[in-house]
C-alpha cells in the first residue's frame, strides 16, 4: 500500500453557553468532528503512524479491533475504502446488525465476530498469532488505535490549536480538555504540550478500567514525565451509560450552541466541565480548549434513547 498523505485541519470554534458566560469562563472546541464526514474525529490522527508503518513494511492494509458501534472501526473502514488499502475488523460479541456494522460492510471491511470471551483474550501475548497467519499482508493495530504510535499521531493537534488562537481572538489558553476511552489521545496531547498547559482527561470509562495505568505507561515509553495532566471520572457509572441528566444536558447544549454531540465522549466531557465550574474549581477568566473527538456516527443507535430520557424529569 502507499501511505495516504492526507493532513486534515480541524477548525477551532468559540462556544457560547449561558453557564460559561455566568462563570466568566471562555471555551473553544477543536472540531475534529468536522475533518471529514466518514474519517471523522481523532481516529485518523491515531491511525496515521500505523499506516506509515504498514506502507514502510510493504503491507496491504490493517486489521484491528472494536465493538459493534466502534468509531475506530468505522474510521478505519472509511479510510481503507477511500485510500485503497485492505481492512479487517475483529469485533466484540456476537454478530448483529446496526448502522455502524452496515457501514463497515458497505465500506469493504472484512468482519470477524469473536464473541465476548474471544474478545477478552485481546491482551494475551499470542492473541494476534492466528490472525497474522491468516492475514500476513496486514498490520495488526490494537483496540482504538492505541499504543505509543497512536499517541504520537495525536501530538500535532496541539499545533493545530496554537495556530488558530489568533483567529478566535485569543493569545493563549489555560487548560486543554479531552475525553478518554483508552487514554491514547490524552497521552498524545500531553506529549504535544510539553508542559505548556495542563491537560484534563475526562474518563468515559469508570476508574479502574485502564486509563490510569495506560497514560503513564505511554508517557514513560515516550521518555516523558507523568506531569501535566489530571483525570476526572466523567463516565456516570459506566462506559456508554446514559442518564436523564446527561440526555437533558446534551440536547439543551446542542440547541443553544448548534454543535452536535454524542453521549459517550464529548457530551460527557462538557457535562464534566459544567460540573467542575459549578463546584467552583475553575477560576473566572480561564480560557479552555476542549477536543471534540467526533464519534457522531455512533449516536445513530442512541438517538431514541436520548430523546426518551430527555422527555423524563431530571
Amino acid at each position: 500500500m502507499r501511505f495516504p498523505d492526507w493532513r486534515p485541519e480541524a477548525p477551532l470554534q468559540r462556544i457560547h453557553l449561558d453557564w460559561l458566560d455566568r462563570a466568566g469562563i471562555e471555551l473553544a472546541l477543536l472540531r475534529l468532528d468536522l475533518v471529514d464526514e466518514f474519517v471523522s474525529g481523532n481516529k485518523w490522527f491515531k491511525l496515521t503512524p500505523y499506516l506509515h508503518l504498514a506502507a514502510d513494511l510493504g503491507l496491504r492494509g490493517v486489521m484491528t479491533l472494536g465493538g459493534a458501534h466502534s468509531n475506530h472501526l468505522h474510521a478505519v473502514a472509511a479510510a481503507g475504502a477511500r485510500f485503497g488499502f485492505e481492512t479487517v475488523g475483529l469485533l466484540r460479541g456476537e454478530e448483529q446488525d446496526n448502522p455502524t456494522v452496515a457501514d463497515l460492510q458497505q465500506l469493504g471491511m472484512q468482519l470477524h465476530w469473536l464473541g465476548y470471551g474471544g474478545y477478552r483474550r485481546r491482551h494475551e501475548a499470542d492473541f494476534w498469532t492466528p490472525w497474522r497467519e491468516r492475514y500476513p499482508q496486514l498490520l495488526a493495530v490494537g483496540e482504538g488505535g492505541g499504543g505509543l504510535r497512536g499517541a504520537q499521531g495525536c501530538s500535532p493537534l496541539v499545533t493545530q490549536i496554537r495556530h488558530q488562537l489568533g483567529g478566535i481572538g485569543w493569545d493563549d489558553y489555560q487548560q486543554l480538555w479531552v475525553a478518554c476511552g483508552t487514554g491514547t489521545t490524552l497521552a498524545g496531547l500531553v506529549l504535544g504540550e510539553r508542559g505548556a498547559h495542563p491537560v484534563v482527561g475526562t474518563m468515559a470509562v469508570p476508574p479502574g478500567h485502564g486509563v490510569e495505568t495506560q497514560v503513564p505507561e505511554l508517557l514513560r515509553e515516550a521518555g516523558a514525565t507523568n506531569a501535566g495532566y489530571r483525570l476526572i471520572d466523567a463516565s456516570r457509572g459506566g462506559f456508554a451509560r446514559i442518564d436523564t441528566t446527561l440526555a437533558h444536558f446534551i440536547l439543551a447544549t446542542e440547541t443553544e450552541c448548534g454543535v452536535p454531540l454524542e453521549p459517550l465522549y464529548t457530551g460527557k466531557l462538557l457535562l464534566a466541565l459544567h460540573d467542575e465550574i459549578a463546584a467552583g474549581r475553575i477560576a473566572r477568566g480561564t480560557r479552555i480548549v476542549a477536543i471534540h473527538s467526533g464519534g457522531l456516527q455512533g449516536r445513530r443507535a442512541l438517538d431514541e434513547k436520548l430523546k426518551t430520557l430527555a422527555a423524563q424529569r431530571v
